[in-house]
């Protein structure tokens, strides 16, 4: 049984950084594609960012680059997500999910509950 578990999130005040992590059980680590995706209330999920599974690509939304980086430690399958520069437009529940090498949320096969990220302005 797959299982992602998502954890890091909190409440923090705007400029403050966080690190979601996700670890991740029961599925051939290194074959997947490890993406994040945030969704927002009222609002659709969207494409935060995605690394390969050797860790030697990444990709993010414009909104992120150069605030978010995302990272994975394949010896202890866990993928990271270390959020520095927080804006209150980044607030939102997190998911981790295993896949395709994608954007689109349709390339991900395993997702996790989420964690709650909440930035006040």
């Amino acid at each position: 049984q797959v299982q992602l578990v998502e954890s890091g999130g909190g409440l923090v005040q705007a400029g403050d950084s966080l690190r979601l992590s996700c670890t991740a059980s029961g599925l051939a680590f290194t074959r997947y594609a490890m993406g994040w995706f945030r969704q927002a209330a009222d609002k659709e999920r969207e494409f935060v960012a995605v690394i390969s599974g050797d860790g030697s690509s990444t990709y993010y939304r414009e909104s992120v680059k150069g605030r978010f980086a995302i990272s994975r430690d394949n010896a202890k399958n866990m993928v990271y997500l270390q959020m520095n520069r927080l804006q209150f437009e980044d607030t939102a529940v997190y998911y981790c999910a295993a896949g395709n090498f994608d954007a689109a949320a349709r390339g991900f096969l395993f997702w996790g509950l989420g964690t709650q990220v909440s930035v006040s302005s």
